[in-house]
């Protein structure tokens, strides 16, 4: 019998669950990526792997998970849930490593309540009204299925083979963004602002399409960074909602290139 060789020169573990998702495209657009494997692990269990002795022999950690989060509370769903101080001793001595993480949509929205670590991803999306940066703030919005041009601002690695610009049919948020603690990558042509977006607040109450008394002021309309968190590369990518993402030529570049890059 031939031996099959499977071990990819990038190892990468992928955290996910706490928001649906199509799994099985999902997973076949790291299949695509020649020369990187990818092993998916729900959180929890992700959350036991995030240190260094859980991540040897891995060269990356994807994050499209959202933990943190408890939406089946009875009361002020989704009720925010503390990380463990394991964790959060173990995540930071990844990124003293130097452990290279490509984040990727709803992770914005992962351990509301660790401020550490939305610092080292460079943004948060808010379910209920909360605190950044110090000043308040009101819960994030999110629209689905818009169709927007994605712009790419800057030569970077993560945006080698890219054309200027390209379009995308997926989920946008309306969020934080701390642009000036990042290398801008990519622009997205959508408006930004309170009248095209749902509150997510409202949502999670059972109005699911509401801006009613819901105020947000306009928002940055930067949808991909690159950034330093402490030894390691960083990349955010706000797309990625869907199989519409998964399947987009250029998307699947951008993972790619983003995993390349921060390895």
């Amino acid at each position: 019998m031939p031996i099959i060789k499977h071990r990819a020169p990038l190892q990468c573990l992928v955290a996910v669950r706490g928001h649906p998702f199509d799994r099985t495209a999902f997973d076949a657009m790291f299949q695509a990526m020649d020369g990187i494997s990818a092993t998916m692990v729900d959180q929890p269990a992700a959350a036991r792997l995030m240190n260094p002795v859980g991540m040897r022999g891995f060269d990356v950690l994807v994050l499209y998970d959202m933990p943190g989060l408890d939406f089946e509370a009875p009361v002020n769903a989704p009720l925010y849930i503390e990380p463990e101080a394991d964790l959060m001793s173990g995540f930071r001595s990844l990124l003293e490593q130097g452990k290279g993480v490509v984040a990727l949509h709803h992770a914005l929205a992962g351990w509301p309540t660790w401020t550490e670590y939305h610092e080292w991803l460079g943004g948060q999306f808010f379910y209920h009204p909360g605190t950044w940066a110090g000043a308040k703030v009101a819960d994030s919005g999110y629209c689905h299925d818009v169709r927007h041009d994605v712009s790419v601002v800057a030569d970077h690695p993560v945006t080698a083979g890219l054309p200027e610009r390209f379009t995308l049919t997926d989920e946008l948020y309306l969020g934080q963004v701390a642009e000036a603690g990042v290398t801008p990558l990519l622009r997205s042509s959508a408006a930004f602002d309170r009248d095209h977006f749902w509150s997510a607040d409202l949502a999670v109450k059972g109005q699911m399409f509401s801006r009613e008394g819901w105020e947000h002021p306009p928002g940055s309309n930067l949808v991909g960074w690159a950034k330093q968190a402490l030894n390691s590369r960083l990349v955010y990518l706000q797309p990625g909602d869907g199989p519409s993402a998964y399947d987009d030529v250029y998307y699947r570049r951008l993972v790619e290139n983003a995993i390349r890059w921060v390895a």
